[in-house]
């Protein structure tokens, strides 16, 4: 939140960029804070808030430096990092003996920066408030919007030979407790990611057949090994079955 209360800050007076993966589980850890520019901009750099960043941070106690992300192929995505010794930052926490004993002191824990340089057009947003650790305003995408995203990602995003069971896990979430779908924001992610080519609008029709072709061709083990790392209870996905998540597909709504 200190992140990206000061990303946030220095942008929010001219609409630059918003957060937007604000909306998260709270039983599933993340890995990473995503961020979008309003319009698309091949100038955005990163590096302009290193110094900033770490001095906030340093400001509340944490000693951290700034790594910009080299691109190894091209993408609509600029990541950073901001890294710091573990056993350090637990430390000023005020973390446990018992934890504490358990960390290397050499460890080191990184947050992972990633922003949309180039969003595609069909969303909406929302203001949103936050008051801990201190009080300020985030523009972030709506929840049918953010399932948009993450219904792209899930059918087309590609992890070599590995399954991202992540996804799946964020699918399930929205589709049983906010299941409707921004459509039109989805098309425009396919359509700029040439996974929709023809002058036919997107359907939910045409969108079921697609989930439920990625159903098919799921290894739901695989999926569930994934994501039980970043569960603060595995027993979650126990029920996990191409049933399962074809049932969670028949659950959304578009508007």
């Amino acid at each position: 939140m200190l992140i990206s209360n000061l990303i946030c800050k220095d942008t929010l007076d001219n609409d630059l960029l918003w957060i937007r993966n604000l909306i998260t589980t709270r039983d599933k850890f993340s890995e990473d804070l995503d961020f979008s520019l309003l319009k698309p901009s091949e100038s955005f750099d990163f590096a302009t808030y290193a110094a900033a960043l770490e001095r906030e941070l340093n400001a509340f106690g944490f000693t951290v430096t700034f790594e910009n992300r080299k691109k190894q192929v091209e993408s609509n995505i600029e990541s950073a990092f901001l890294k710091g010794n573990t056993w350090q930052q637990l430390v000023i926490i005020e973390t446990p003996a018992n934890i504490l004993k358990e960390i290397s002191r050499e460890a080191i824990v990184k947050i992972k920066l990633e922003i949309d340089i180039r969003p595609p057009d069909g969303f909406d947003t929302e203001m949103k408030y936050i008051f801990s650790p201190v009080p300020y305003a985030v523009r972030s995408y709506t929840l049918p919007s953010l399932f948009a995203g993450k219904l792209h990602a899930l059918l087309f995003r590609k992890w070599k030979n590995r399954v991202k069971g992540r996804d799946w896990y964020d699918f399930v979430w929205y589709a049983s407790k906010h299941p409707l779908l921004n459509l039109h924001h989805l098309e425009y992610r396919m359509r700029q990611s040439g996974h929709l080519t023809g002058s036919e609008p997107l359907t939910r029709d045409a969108l079921l057949e697609l989930i439920y072709n990625a159903i098919d061709g799921l290894d739901v083990n695989s999926a569930r090994n994934e994501v039980a790392q970043f569960l603060s209870d595995v027993r979650a996905v126990d029920i996990w079955s191409k049933d399962f998540f074809k049932t969670a597909a028949e659950r959304i709504r578009v508007k």
